[in-house]
C-alpha cells in the first residue's frame, strides 16, 4: 500500500510518500484506516519540521482519500494495492 502525505502532513513526516507492507502488519486480520493512523503515529513520533506539529496532532484534523475517494470511517478495511492520501486542512480558497 502507498501512503501519500500532503502539505503539513508531508512537513511533519519529512516524506511525501511511504510504502507500507500491509501483509506484514495485518497478518490475517483486516487492517483498517484506524490501524494505519496508529501505525503512522508510531512511525513518525516527532515532527520533521520545527514549525509543524507532530503527525499525531495533525491526524485528528486530517481527511483521508482511499483510492481517490474520501473516507471518514476509520473501520474501513485496506487492501495491499490501495493508495491512501493524508490531507490536512488547507487554508484559503
Amino acid at each position: 500500500m502507498d501512503v501519500r502525505f500532503f502539505a503539513a502532513a508531508a512537513a511533519a513526516t519529512g516524506v511525501e510518500e511511504q510504502a507500507v507492507d500491509l501483509a506484514a502488519l495485518a497478518g490475517t486480520a483486516p487492517f483498517t484506516l484506524g490501524d494505519l493512523s496508529k501505525f503512522l503515529v508510531e512511525s513518525f513520533p516527532v515532527s520533521a519540521s520545527s514549525s509543524t506539529p507532530p503527525l499525531s496532532e495533525l491526524l485528528t484534523r486530517c481527511s483521508f482519500l482511499v483510492n481517490e475517494v474520501s473516507q471518514r470511517n476509520l473501520a474501513t478495511a485496506l487492501a495491499p494495492d490501495d493508495v491512501v492520501d493524508v490531507l490536512p486542512p488547507f487554508a484559503g480558497g
